[in-house]
C-alpha cells in the first residue's frame, strides 16, 4: 500500500485516505462486504497516524461509503459501483485522455494555469456588453424569460445569422438555419441524423480531441487521414475512401484545430470530387470563423449545402456560459434536425438566443471581434517569440502565421510531450500535449499552446527548464 503524501495538492491526509478507499473500490479490489484494513493496520502501511485512519473512516461511514460492525472492523457498504475506468488509475496518468483535459480544464481553479484549454480568458470577452444585452433580455417580458424557445430558434437570429454566413459565400435562407446550444450538440445532433453505429467517419489527424470524444460515444469507427499546412493529404485522403467506404468527414476548414491551418482553394475542390465520388458527407465545424482577418476557402460554400453541412458558435468569441450554436443545412435535412432537436432537448434556451441576437444587433459584437483579432495577433507573435528561447517552434511555416488562438508546436527532439504535460500538472500547469489530438497517436512530439493562456511567466519558466537538457 502506498505512502499518504504530505505534500501533495489535494488537501490533507484524511482526504487522501478517503480518496484512496474510493479508488481501491471504483477498481473492485474492495468489493462491497470486504473488511477494511484495521486502523493500525492502515496507518502503519501508509504511514499516517492513527488518528487519521479513524477520521477518515468516520467520514466515509458517514457518506455511507463503508459501515462500522462493532468489535468486527470497518466494511464496504452498498452495491457494486458502475466500474469508473477513470478511477481506477492515479489522475496524473492519464494526461494523454482527451476527457481528462477537458475535464481538468472545466474543473481547475484560477490558480492553475491552462495553456492547454480551448478558450479565451474571460478578462478577453466582451463583458460589459454582455450584461448590457442580459439587462435588455431581463427586461423583455415574461414570454422571454419563462417560454421555450421554437423548435428552429429564434427567428430574428437566424435571419441575421443567413445574412452574416452569406459574407462567407454560403447561400442560405434563415429556415435552413438551425439553432442548436452549442457547437458539440450540433455535432451529437448530426451524427444521430447521419451515422449509425459502426459506420465509418473521417477525421483529419490530428484533430480537435472531443470529435473523436463524440464519434465513439456514437460508436463510430474512426479512421484518421494526416492533415497538411493546407489541408488533408489529398491522396491519403482518397487512399482512406477507398478502402474504407467511410460514411462521414468532419473538419474544421477556416482555423483548424490543433494547427491553425487553413484549407486552400485548390484542395477544397479536390476534396469535394472525392466525397461527391464516394457519397459522403461533411460537418464543417466553422466556431473559428470570426478569428480570421481573411475568409479562407470553405467546402460549404463550394458544395452550395449539397453534402456538406456547416456548424457555428459563440461560445469561443463572445461567453461560453450563454450557449448557443447554429447547423446550416439543406432544407430537406432540416426537419428531421429538428425533429432529433425535440427528441434529444426539447427546446433550447431563449435567453440565450435573445442575448446573442442583442449583442449581434447593436454593433458591440463587431467591435469586440475587431479587438479580439488584432490582440490575438500580438498574442501569438509574442508567444512565438518566447517559446524560440525554449528550443519550441510553431509547424506552420513563418510565411503562415496562423489566426486564432492556437500554436501547433513541436518540441526538441527527445522530448515528448506527454511526459511533459505529466511535469506540468505538477507545478500546477495544464498543457494539451499532441497525441491527445491524434487518432493514430503520431503526434508525440507536437504540443497545442492557447496563447491567450500563456502570460504567466511561469509557464515559459517551465518550459525552459524541461527543455534545457535536450536542446
Amino acid at each position: 500500500m502506498d505512502t499518504i503524501s504530505k505534500g501533495h495538492p489535494g488537501g490533507t491526509r484524511v482526504a487522501h485516505v478517503m480518496d484512496s478507499i474510493r479508488q481501491r473500490i471504483a477498481a473492485r479490489q474492495l468489493v462491497p462486504g470486504a473488511r477494511l484494513p484495521s486502523i493500525r493496520g492502515y496507518a502503519a502501511a501508509t504511514q499516517v497516524s492513527k488518528s487519521t485512519v479513524v477520521d477518515a473512516y468516520d467520514r466515509l461511514a458517514a457518506e455511507g461509503v463503508i459501515r462500522s460492525r462493532p468489535g468486527a472492523g470497518f466494511y464496504v457498504a452498498g452495491h457494486l459501483a458502475p466500474l469508473a475506468l477513470a478511477e481506477i488509475e492515479p489522475r496524473l496518468e492519464r494526461s494523454v485522455d482527451p476527457l481528462w483535459v477537458s475535464r481538468q480544464s472545466l474543473e481547475a481553479s484560477d490558480a492553475i494555469l491552462k495553456p492547454g484549454c480551448g478558450w479565451l480568458p474571460s478578462s478577453w470577452l466582451p463583458q460589459e456588453a454582455l450584461q448590457r444585452a442580459l439587462g435588455t433580455v431581463a427586461r423583455a417580458g415574461d414570454a422571454t424569460l419563462a417560454e421555450y424557445a421554437s423548435p428552429l430558434g429564434s427567428a430574428a437570429l437566424r435571419q441575421l445569422l443567413a445574412r452574416r454566413i452569406a459574407q462567407r459565400g454560403i447561400s442560405a435562407s434563415a429556415d435552413q438555419i438551425l439553432i442548436t446550444d452549442s457547437g458539440t450538440h450540433a455535432i451529437d445532433l448530426l451524427c444521430r441524423f447521419l451515422i449509425e453505429p459502426n459506420d465509418v467517419v473521417l477525421v483529419d489527424d490530428p484533430c480537435y480531441f472531443n470529435f473523436q470524444a463524440l464519434l465513439r460515444a456514437h460508436r463510430a469507427r474512426i479512421i484518421s487521414v494526416p492533415y497538411t499546412a493546407h489541408g488533408p493529404d489529398v491522396n491519403l485522403f482518397a487512399k482512406a475512401l477507398a478502402e474504407h467506404h467511410p460514411r462521414l468527414y468532419i473538419t474544421n476548414s477556416g482555423v483548424h484545430n490543433p494547427t491553425g491551418a487553413t484549407l486552400t482553394p485548390v484542395i477544397a475542390h479536390r476534396l469535394l470530387k472525392l466525397i461527391e465520388a464516394h457519397d459522403v458527407h461533411v460537418i464543417e465545424d466553422d466556431i473559428f470563423a470570426d478569428f480570421e482577418h481573411e475568409p479562407a476557402a470553405r467546402l460549404a460554400s463550394f458544395d452550395g449545402l449539397n453534402r456538406v453541412v456547416q456548424i457555428g458558435s459563440f461560445s469561443k468569441t463572445l461567453s461560453a456560459s450563454i450557449r448557443c450554436g447554429y447547423i446550416v443545412a439543406r432544407p430537406d435535412w432540416i426537419e428531421g434536425l429538428v425533429d432529433l432537436r425535440i427528441a434529444t432537448a426539447f427546446s433550447g434556451s431563449r435567453v440565450a438566443q435573445e442575448v446573442v441576437l442583442a449583442i449581434l444587433k447593436d454593433g458591440s459584437y463587431r467591435r469586440h471581434i475587431d479587438t479580439l483579432r488584432a490582440r490575438l495577433s500580438n498574442a501569438m507573435q509574442e508567444t512565438t517569440d518566447r517559446l524560440a528561447t525554449t528550443g519550441i517552434t510553431p509547424w506552420l511555416p513563418s510565411a503562415m502565421p496562423p489566426a486564432g488562438m492556437f500554436l501547433w508546436c513541436r518540441l526538441p527532439s527527445g522530448l515528448d510531450a506527454t511526459a511533459l504535460a505529466g511535469q506540468a500538472l505538477l507545478q500546477g500547469i495544464i498543457l494539451a500535449p499532441g497525441n491527445v489530438f491524434s487518432p493514430s497517436q503520431s503526434a508525440g512530439e507536437f504540443m497545442r499552446f492557447n496563447v491567450t493562456q500563456m502570460s504567466d511567466p511561469n509557464i515559459f519558466r517551465m518550459l525552459a527548464q524541461a527543455t534545457r537538457g535536450v536542446r
